[in-house]
């Protein structure tokens, strides 16, 4: 395929950020591979059903595996550079397929007076520090070609939680937000901004994590951007001791069973608005089991998915039946990630006649399956099931 080369080194030419294969051949172990620009060359990511494997190549080792892996039976390449966007893909018959397009998402933040650009909730022409410094922005404004994708998920993040704010009749004082399990904390300062920038609300937020070098680097960085109500502290998300009404809690991407200690914590607090993504939710896989559903049970990558599901599932029911109004929404693309459901849950009380069917319809599901959530243990222990 001379043909498949001389494409190759247009694409290559363009100084590509990001290059992602798809369509692998049946006996592939990956299911998808991206090339990642670096300072020098590309980070290679190969992804497994379970995992992700990292290479660093040089460009022209970079263009010489894509071109590997085309001609094993890859049919599908995508590549974004600096100027165009590019598409490459093999048909059924074996021809191939080209085309690029002009880049008009990384456009620099001037008014032509003809591009129509998203309005998203963090604009694209305001970067402030903490996005500066993370790589979002660069510093004469635009947004970091690589960082496109990170971009649209802050701003994803910005839109759910916008929506639950404009719903709610706001107390007059400052908004107490926990942030449980909060990492490195981008999307932590985000919020901040959100808040007091875009929205002009007062707030007091509270940044919680178990390691002390990420709570002491967070403090730094917070004092650095002038972010004066913004605090970070060491604590466990089933132990800690928050004073006062909290009325937003956050947890974003607490592994397993400590996503079920943060939502039962925001339920004993009566929180006002829940945001939580959950990760690896290991539980009920380790527990299910099902006579009349083997086909769920038999297959281990089924088994697993289905027990994630499951696990979200129950606690969106679990939450409903404690009084709060609760969506399950898509937070990034499944393209980028598996982990992509955000559990919203607005308070509205939790007294109503119709919270009951909820309770029966994950009781239903446990029976079936033979598994016990922990949120659901917490709920019963804490006299919330009866």
């Amino acid at each position: 395929m001379e043909e498949l080369n001389k494409h190759l080194e247009t694409i290559f030419g363009d100084a590509p950020s990001k290059i992602v294969l798809s369509k692998p051949p049946k006996d592939s172990e990956f299911r998808r591979i991206c090339a990642v620009k670096k300072e020098k060359g590309y980070q290679l990511e190969k992804y497994t059903e379970k995992q992700v494997f990292h290479e660093n190549l040089d460009s022209g080792q970079a263009m010489n595996r894509c071109e590997d892996l085309i001609r094993s039976g890859w049919r599908q390449l995508n590549a974004w550079g600096q100027s165009d966007e590019y598409a490459l893909s093999v048909s059924k018959k074996g021809k191939l397929l080209f085309s690029k397009k002009r880049i008009t998402a990384y456009a620099p933040a001037v008014d032509t007076g003809h591009d129509r650009k998203k309005n998203y909730i963090i604009p694209e022409d305001k970067p402030f520090p903490a996005l500066v410094d993370m790589g979002v922005f660069t510093k004469d404004g635009r947004v970091a070609k690589p960082m496109y994708d990170k971009f649209r998920q802050i701003n994803r993040f910005a839109e759910i939680i916008d929506d639950a704010v404009r719903e709610r009749k706001l107390p007059d004082r400052p908004l107490n937000i926990v942030d449980f399990g909060c990492g490195k904390s981008y999307l932590t300062f985000v919020l901040y901004h959100y808040f007091t920038e875009i929205r002009g609300i007062d707030v007091r937020m509270l940044g919680l994590d178990l390691k002390a070098d990420v709570i002491e680097k967070c403090n730094a960085a917070a004092r650095k951007y002038g972010y004066k109500n913004l605090s970070f502290e060491r604590g466990d998300i089933e132990s800690a001791s928050v004073s006062g009404k909290v009325d937003m809690v956050v947890t974003l991407h607490a592994c397993d069973t400590a996503t079920d200690f943060a939502l039962h914590n925001a339920v004993m607090r009566e929180a006002d608005m829940i945001f939580s993504v959950p990760c690896c939710q290991h539980e009920l896989g380790g527990q299910m089991r099902s006579d009349n559903f083997g086909i769920l049970t038999r297959y281990g990558i089924i088994k697993e998915r289905v027990a994630a599901l499951c696990t979200d599932a129950i606690r969106a029911d679990l939450l409903e039946y404690c009084g709060y109004k609760t969506q399950l929404l898509e937070f990034i693309d499944f393209e980028h990630t598996p982990k992509n459901i955000l559990i919203r849950a607005v308070r509205k009380g939790n007294h109503s006649p119709k919270r009951e069917p909820y309770l029966s319809e994950a009781e239903r599901l446990m029976r079936e399956f033979s598994f016990e959530p922990t949120l659901y243990r917490l709920l019963k222990e804490s006299g919330k099931i009866k």
